[in-house]
């Protein structure tokens, strides 16, 4: 009986092993959003409680001001260029 239900747990852990390494195979990669909350929590290091969750409300907050800075003044900088020249010159501008 004993035998039985070691080759029935072995059997189990081996199914749900070979599961999981699919799963995390399949698994997509990081959004854009993703990355920035990794990169603030890492920032984030011991803070705690309301000091944490003050810390990563600025940090998420301040990277979206600093993006929408960046897009204002390509913005300004890509006045008179018009069709392919102006998405050239903004994507090479915002990937500063």
């Amino acid at each position: 009986m004993k035998q039985l239900i070691t080759a029935l747990a072995i059997a189990a852990c081996s199914v749900a092993g070979s599961s999981y390494a699919a799963d995390a195979a399949s698994a997509p990669t990081m959004s854009k959003q993703n990355t920035k909350m990794a990169t603030c929590n890492k920032e984030a290091g011991e803070r705690k409680g309301d000091e944490r969750k003050a810390f990563m409300k600025s940090c998420l907050t301040d990277k979206k001001k600093a993006q929408n800075e960046k897009m204002k003044t390509c913005n300004a900088d890509a006045a008179g260029k018009k069709g392919d020249e102006r998405k050239a010159f903004m994507k090479e501008c915002l990937s500063k």
